[in-house]
């Protein structure tokens, strides 16, 4: 249930953030510390994954690095035109 509700967050509210974003050009009122932090999370976990050769973590952690490194890219790329 954990790993279902997990990827359900990767694949439905981090992607609708993104597209938000991208409507509005804008990432104001977005956390970055919140996005950096789940993006490290991420990539360790995936790391994890890697070293253990398990592909359920490698999946699952892989999909929150994709998202939360193109909310990152929106912080970086939106606010740099504010």
């Amino acid at each position: 249930m954990t790993v279902a509700l997990g990827i359900l967050v990767k694949v439905i509210g981090f992607p609708d953030q993104i597209r938000k974003n991208y409507q509005k050009k804008s990432t104001t009122g977005i956390s970055t510390t919140f996005f950096l932090l789940s993006f490290l999370a991420y990539f360790f976990w995936t790391l994890h994954g890697f070293l253990m050769h398990d592909m359920v973590v490698i999946i699952g952690q892989g999909l929150g690095i994709i998202t939360t490194g193109a909310i990152l890219g929106q912080i970086y790329i939106y606010r740099n035109k504010e």
